[in-house]
C-alpha cells in the first residue's frame, strides 16, 4: 500500500515492479503459509485436505512461489539494464515493459504448474471421499515426469539464482569501474561525496539479495538432489514427528521466506519508504489524538 501511493520517490516502472513483487509474496504467505501449511497440519479434516484441495493448494503455492522468484528476477533485469546497458535504458526501463514483463510472468507462472495437479493420488479413500495427496509412483519411474521434475528445479531455483547473482556482478562490477573513475575526477572531493555513498549501498544491496537467495535456497537445493541420487521419494505420509518430515518441511520453510525477503530488502533500504512507513504508522495514533483532544 505503501509503494503504491507513489510518494517514495522511485520512478513508476520501479514501483510497479516493487508492487508486484510484494502482491506476489503476500500470496506466498495466503496459498504457501496459511492455507498448504497451517491448513493442511491443524485443520487436516477440512475441504483443504481432500485431495482436490490439496492438489489446487499445491499448484497455487507453486504458481505464487515461482511468480515471487520470476518477479524478482524481472526487477533484477531492469535495474541492471538501467544502470549498465544506457542505450536499452529508455526503451526497456518503462512503465509499458514493467505491466508487460508483469504479465506474462504471472501468466507462465500458472501455466508452468498446472501438470502438479495430475501427479497426486489420494493417500486413501474413506467413505467415498478422497483424502490428502500422495505422490504417483508413476512421477519418479515415467521420464516424462522425470524431465518435468528437472525442468521445475531448474527454473525455480537454479536458473533465478544464476540469473540474480550473474547480472547482480555485472552491475557490482559497473558501480566499481564508474565510481573508479569518478574519484579520478574528483580526487579532492571524496570524502562525503553523495554520489559515491549511493553506489556504496547499491553494492551492499545487490549482495545482501544474491546471498540471501542463496543462504534461503540451498536446503532445497540440497534435499532435492538427496532424493535424486538415493531414488527417496518425497514424504507425503501424516507422522509429523517423522525426521524426513522435518527435514522437507525446514527446506520449504526456508525457500518460502526467501519469496517474503526480497522486497523488503529493497524497500526498507529506502530512505523515503522508512519515512512513509513512520507516517503510517503513527497515523492511527495521530487520528485517534487528534479525536480526543476535540
Amino acid at each position: 500500500m505503501i509503494l503504491s501511493r507513489g510518494q517514495c520517490g522511485l520512478s513508476r516502472c520501479i514501483t510497479y515492479y516493487l508492487v508486484a513483487i510484494a502482491v506476489s509474496d503476500f500470496l506466498v504467505i495466503i496459498t504457501a503459509v496459511i492455507l498448504n501449511r497451517i491448513g493442511g497440519i491443524y485443520f487436516r479434516e477440512s475441504a483443504l485436505s481432500t485431495t482436490t484441495g490439496c492438489a489446487v493448494s499445491t499448484v497455487l503455492v507453486y504458481a505464487t512461489r515461482d511468480g515471487s522468484v520470476w518477479l524478482t528476477v524481472a526487477f533484477t533485469i531492469d535495474r541492471f539494464v538501467a544502470i549498465c546497458c544506457q542505450s536499452l535504458k529508455t526503451r526497456y526501463c518503462s512503465e509499458k515493459t514493467a505491466l508487460l514483463v508483469i504479465g506474462i510472468v504471472c501468466a507462465l507462472s500458472c501455466v508452468k504448474n498446472i501438470p502438479f495437479y495430475f501427479s497426486y493420488q489420494p493417500l486413501y479413500i474413506l467413505d467415498g471421499v478422497r483424502w490428502f495427496c500422495d505422490i504417483k509412483s508413476i512421477y519418479y519411474t515415467l521420464p516424462a515426469w522425470q524431465a518435468y521434475d528437472w525442468l521445475d528445479r531448474i527454473l525455480t531455483p537454479f536458473l533465478p539464482f544464476l540469473l540474480i547473482l550473474l547480472l547482480n556482478a555485472l552491475t557490482v562490477r559497473h558501480i566499481v569501474v564508474a565510481s573508479r573513475a569518478r574519484r579520478r575526477l574528483r580526487s579532492s572531493e571524496t570524502y562525503g561525496d553523495p554520489e559515491m555513498i549511493n553506489r556504496k549501498r547499491s553494492i551492499v544491496l545487490l549482495f545482501a539479495i544474491s546471498l540471501s537467495f542463496l543462504l534461503l535456497w540451498v536446503t532445497y537445493v540440497g534435499h532435492f538432489l538427496y532424493v535424486q541420487i538415493t531414488d527417496e521419494a518425497y514424504f507425503t505420509g501424516l507422522d509429523f514427528n517423522d525426521p524426513q518430515f522435518i527435514l522437507q518441511e525446514t527446506t520449504n520453510m526456508l525457500q518460502l521466506l526467501s519469496s517474503c525477503t526480497n522486497v523488503f530488502i529493497y524497500a526498507v533500504t529506502q530512505t523515503k519508504f522508512r519515512d512513509q512507513l513512520k507516517s503510517a504508522l503513527r497515523f492511527p495514533f495521530a487520528t485517534l489524538a487528534a479525536c480526543i483532544t476535540r
